[in-house]
């Protein structure tokens, strides 16, 4: 574990905007519960300022950084070395420095798959999915699907060159089906996971659904990646249609989790990193 010359672990986050983060709150508790003398900070840098940042990161002997929108895709230009999945998914959330080589992987889709699979269904072989949305987070979230076998993964979007774009890139990974939005209930028919990637219902717009929610009252599960609010009007609507429902904070958790293991070569407090993140929501 590199402390850094003042033995003190430098971790941070960066974003634009960041204030909202709950990163912090989740790291630092993580980092009390193994008793590591360090600290987490939220750290808004706008894209200009970006190339100068990650030389800081360098100089200043940052451990490792979380990098959230708008930074995730321009951010690999300025690293030495990129992980497989990050390389593929064309993303990086997370950045390790190993004595001045900066590297970055990305945490997402494995975080939201294990979530899923603890917390609402084990098995996803075989399992037809459906998912809302192909902008980036839906990039990590269908890779990392694409590995667990699924029978068929439906890209469901406004506009469908960029979902198509992904469907062909990955065709070698899983069956990977594209559908414009107004087709929805036909997407909806047969599917036993739905999965919102998109920002649609997130606070403060807590109002809004990305899809009519009337065609899902047969399917099993629906997910939604926000976590604020920790059930969106989409993840409510499903539970009075008698869906089995899947939050966000799961996949915010392990995303995090995964990113601490990478820094410190410990096993991440995964309690202690929920409550904090609760904690802090309703406090």
């Amino acid at each position: 574990m590199n402390q850094g010359m003042t033995g003190l672990l430098k971790l941070g986050v960066i974003g634009d905007p960041i204030a909202h983060s709950k990163s912090p709150v989740m790291h630092q508790a993580a980092l009390r519960e193994r008793r590591i003398v360090g600290s987490y900070t939220a750290l808004h840098v706008t894209p200009d300022r970006l190339e100068d940042f990650i030389r800081t990161v360098r100089e200043e002997e940052y451990r490792g950084i979380n990098v959230t929108i708008p930074h995730k895709e321009n951010v690999m230009r300025y690293l030495d070395e990129l992980d497989e999945d990050a390389r593929r998914i064309g993303a990086v959330n997370t950045i390790v420095n190993e004595g001045g080589r900066l590297i970055g992987r990305n945490t997402d889709g494995i975080g939201y798959v294990r979530s899923l699979k603890e917390e609402a269904a084990a098995e996803l072989a075989g399992r037809r999915i459906v998912v809302l949305g192909a902008g980036g987070a839906a990039r990590g979230i269908v890779y990392a699907l694409a590995s667990e076998a699924p029978g068929r993964i439906t890209l469901l979007n406004r506009t469908t060159e960029r979902a198509e774009a992904l469907a062909r890139e990955w065709s070698d990974l899983a069956d990977i089906a594209v559908l414009p939005s107004s087709r929805a209930a036909e997407a909806l028919q047969d599917a036993d996971i739905v999965i919102n990637t998109t920002s649609v219902g997130m606070h403060p717009h807590m109002d809004e659904v990305p899809i009519d929610s009337a065609p899902l009252r047969g399917t099993e599960i629906v997910s939604d990646l926000i976590y604020n609010p920790l059930e969106t009007k989409l993840l409510r609507l499903a539970r009075e249609k008698g869906c089995q429902t899947h939050g966000g904070l799961g996949m915010f958790v392990y995303q995090g989790a995964y990113a601490f293991e990478y820094w410190t070569g410990v096993p991440a407090p995964i309690a202690a990193m929920r409550e904090a993140v609760l904690d802090s929501m309703n406090s």
